[in-house]
């Protein structure tokens, strides 16, 4: 078969636990690029070895951020890109469902693709269903700027928001794997990242009317989400019982503590903002 013509864009920086799987399974994409911020591992090498397009990134701490800049800088061959994490693979079944629909004209200029996520060496079916638009058409698309770069800790990186389209956007029905194979270190740490990101924003919503600006239609659940009280609770509650994460064992159970203890994190971090304004 021909490559899928889709350019495939791989954001990394110290990913070597992960990123030679993720880059095997985009085998059947057109051409790849790995995005690198001066990784002190082997990413850059194995992204080598892999016949990766490798493109060195130094953030000059402003807009654009690493993936508005990829689609503006990099020497992208098709117009439709895919978004990777280094942690992330291409689903056999994903692959497919993507060349059918480029092959024929495309009912969307953008896609969410489903994760499945797995937690403590397993994949959770229950508690856990993320979705993120990473498929788009990249004369369509763009990340938008966020009054976000005072953010304590907050990197290069956007942060949990998906790029804005310009026209309709559907949801594909495989999956991508989520498999993080650094330690939960790694983990915790991204979360207090987040958090510092994600209170500063809402603490800017709250005193200035500055909105999230989601508009696609996954992201309505999140805005009730977000207006709810005791979200930590509301969370632990939903994934665990709500959505039968007990089923998944004890990963389940640690994963729904974990996100209730990440939305704890934003919350009180908020308060601290909200003192430091005092």
């Amino acid at each position: 078969m021909k490559p899928i013509p889709v350019s495939v864009i791989v954001l990394t920086k110290n990913e070597e636990p992960n990123l030679g799987k993720c880059i095997a399974s985009a085998a059947d994409f057109d051409e790849l690029f790995v995005v690198d911020s001066h990784s002190r591992d082997r990413t850059r090498e194995i992204a080598a070895e892999c016949d990766a397009r490798v493109v060195d990134f130094e953030w000059n701490g402003r807009y654009p951020k690493k993936k508005q800049w990829a689609l503006e800088n990099l020497p992208l061959t098709h117009d439709w890109v895919l978004y990777l994490d280094a942690d992330e693979e291409v689903t056999h079944d994903l692959s497919t469902e993507i060349r059918a629909v480029l092959g024929a004209k495309p009912e969307h200029f953008g896609y969410f693709v489903g994760l499945d996520y797995r937690f403590l060496g397993k994949t959770l079916r229950h508690g856990q269903r993320a979705f993120k638009l990473v498929l788009f058409d990249r004369r369509r698309g763009r990340f938008e700027e966020r009054d976000d770069l005072d953010a304590v800790n907050m990197w290069e990186v956007e942060g949990h928001y998906q790029p804005r389209i310009g026209g309709s956007v559907g949801t594909l029905k495989a999956s991508l794997v989520h498999d993080d194979h650094d330690s939960l270190f790694h983990y915790f740490e991204r979360h207090n990242r987040y958090s510092d990101w994600e209170a500063v924003l809402r603490r800017k919503s709250t005193t200035n009317g500055n909105p999230w600006r989601e508009t696609h239609v996954k992201s309505r659940p999140k805005a009730m989400f977000n207006a709810l009280p005791f979200k930590p609770l509301a969370f632990f509650v939903h994934s665990y019982i709500v959505r039968r994460g007990f089923l998944d064992g004890r990963a389940g159970y640690h994963y729904a503590l974990a996100k209730a203890f990440y939305y704890w994190q934003i919350r009180v971090k908020e308060l601290e903002l909200a003192e430091r304004a005092r």
